[in-house]
């Protein structure tokens, strides 16, 4: 138990590192790639993401999708991944090949979908690589580079927000 609580301290102290260290870097490079964390708990409709890649103009191919869980899942049937915090090791070492691929992954738009104050969501959206981070609110604004204050439950209020601002900052493709 003790072990617990330093592996948490050390994890904290690691996002801290990544959240100092962040430049928020706004080009006006169009939108080509999306990636999504959701926490499964708070929300699990993978094809409403879907279809918010299709609305802002995203390949399928472009789009991935992880969520977490605090408990592991087995019987998820998924079509992309689910982590939980035994994916996580001291100083926010990620124990997961395909969870480390995609905070590797430079996304155009990452999309942190989840309410909830849980350490490893948070170390994932900050270990991310992706150059414009969209979250709705959280207890730590340095986390994301646009937050949209919106209950988790109005998806569509999210999803037309998220179209607006991206087409104010011109990054959605016109096909």
């Amino acid at each position: 138990m003790i072990l617990k609580g330093f592996k948490q301290k050390s994890n904290k102290k690691y996002l801290n590192k990544l959240l100092s260290e962040r430049h928020v870097n706004v080009t006006g490079s169009k939108t080509e790639s999306l990636g999504v964390i959701l926490n499964i708990e708070e929300f699990n409709d993978f094809e409403s993401f879907r279809k918010l890649a299709d609305f802002i103009k995203i390949r399928a191919n472009k789009l991935k999708i992880i969520a977490f869980s605090k408990i592991k899942k087995d019987d998820l049937n998924s079509w992309d991944d689910c982590f939980n915090p035994k994916d996580f090791g001291w100083s926010g070492a990620v124990n997961n090949v395909e969870l480390q691929s995609f905070l590797d992954r430079d996304f155009d738009v990452l999309i942190s979908y989840y309410q909830q104050d849980v350490l490893e969501l948070k170390l994932m959206t900050a270990a991310s690589r992706s150059k414009f981070k969209i979250g709705i609110l959280q207890s730590d604004e340095r986390l994301n580079d646009l937050i949209i204050k919106t209950d988790i439950k109005e998806f569509n209020v999210f999803k037309n927000e998220v179209f607006r601002y991206l087409t104010i900052l011109n990054k959605i493709k016109n096909e």
